[in-house]
C-alpha cells in the first residue's frame, strides 16, 4: 500500500502580479523519485523554496507524514526531516570534503557550530561522514579542500552532505546543472541507488535524468500543475507535449 510522505493542497504565492504558483496540488508517495520538470520561470526553484521554508505561501497547506509544516521554520522542518540541495552549490570552500559532511553529521545530532573544532578530532563523527562519502563515491578524496573540487565533485559532496542528516524527504534543485555528460551518468547512478531507501522531490531540465529515475513526473506550466504521471505517460500527454516539450500546432 502506496504511502502519501508529502501532500500539498491549493498552494499559492505571488510576487505583486506575478503568481508564482497557482493552486498547486501535489502528492510525493514515500520511497519514490518524483521529478517536477516545466520551462524556466514556471515556478520549480519557487515551489522547492516554499517547501523547505524559506519562502512563506501566501496560501494553501503543505503536509509531511500527515504534520502541517506551513508554518514552521526552515530549521524546524529540518528537523522534522527535510533536506535540500541547491543549483549553486552551497558548502565550506576551504574545509575538507570530509569536514564539511562531519559538520552535517555533527548538527543532525544537535551539536552546535561552536564545538566544530572539536569535532574535526571527533573520530566517531569522522567514520560516520566517511561512510556518507564512501556513498557518494567520494571516499578516496575525503581530505582535499571543496576549493580544490570539481563541479561534478562538488555536486556529489552537496548531496553526500544533505544525506547525512538522515533525510525523509530530500528536495534536489537541478542536480545535473553544469556536469559533463560523465558526471551526469556519475549522479544518475548515484541517485538510482538511494531509490526505495530515501524519498526525493527532484527539480531537473536533463530530460535523459528525468527519465531514467523518475517514479512519477509532475509538469508545472505558469506555476500550475498540467500533468502528473509515468514517464510514458508524461511523454504521451498531449497537453504537455504542447505547454512544455514544444511539440503540435500552439
Amino acid at each position: 500500500m502506496t504511502r502519501v510522505l508529502l501532500s500539498i493542497r491549493n498552494l499559492r504565492k505571488r510576487f505583486g502580479g506575478l503568481v508564482a504558483t497557482d493552486a498547486v496540488d501535489l502528492d510525493v508517495v514515500e520511497g519514490e523519485i518524483h521529478a517536477l520538470i516545466g520551462p524556466n520561470g514556471a515556478g520549480k526553484t519557487t515551489l522547492i523554496t516554499q517547501l523547505f521554508g524559506e519562502l512563506s505561501q501566501d496560501e494553501g497547506e503543505i503536509r509531511l507524514d500527515g504534520e502541517d509544516i506551513g508554518r514552521l521554520t526552515t530549521p524546524q522542518r529540518v528537523r522534522r526531516g527535510l533536506a535540500r540541495t541547491f543549483q549553486i552549490t552551497q558548502l565550506l570552500p576551504d574545509f575538507s570534503m570530509l569536514e564539511n559532511v562531519a559538520l552535517a553529521v555533527q548538527t543532525h545530532e544537535g551539536h552546535s557550530f561552536r564545538f566544530f573544532a572539536d569535532a574535526r578530532g571527533d573520530e566517531g563523527l569522522r567514520a560516520r561522514a566517511r561512510e556518507h562519502l564512501a556513498a557518494a563515491g567520494l571516499a578516496a578524496r575525503a581530505e582535499v579542500k571543496v576549493a580544490d573540487l570539481s563541479h561534478g565533485e562538488q555536486k556529489q559532496l552537496e548531496l553526500a552532505v544533505a544525506l547525512a542528516r538522515e533525510p525523509r524527504l530530500l528536495l534536489l534543485d537541478e542536480p545535473m546543472a553544469g556536469l559533463g555528460h560523465a558526471e551526469s551518468e556519475e549522479m544518475v547512478a548515484m541517485l538510482s541507488s538511494l531509490k526505495g531507501h530515501v524519498t526525493m522531490l527532484l527539480v531537473e531540465h536533463d530530460m535523459d535524468a528525468v527519465f531514467a529515475l523518475a517514479d512519477r513526473i509532475s509538469v508545472l506550466v505558469y506555476g500550475r500543475i498540467i500533468a502528473t504521471g509515468t514517464a510514458d505517460e508524461i511523454r504521451d500527454n498531449p497537453d504537455v507535449r504542447v505547454a512544455y516539450l514544444g511539440e503540435g500546432d500552439a
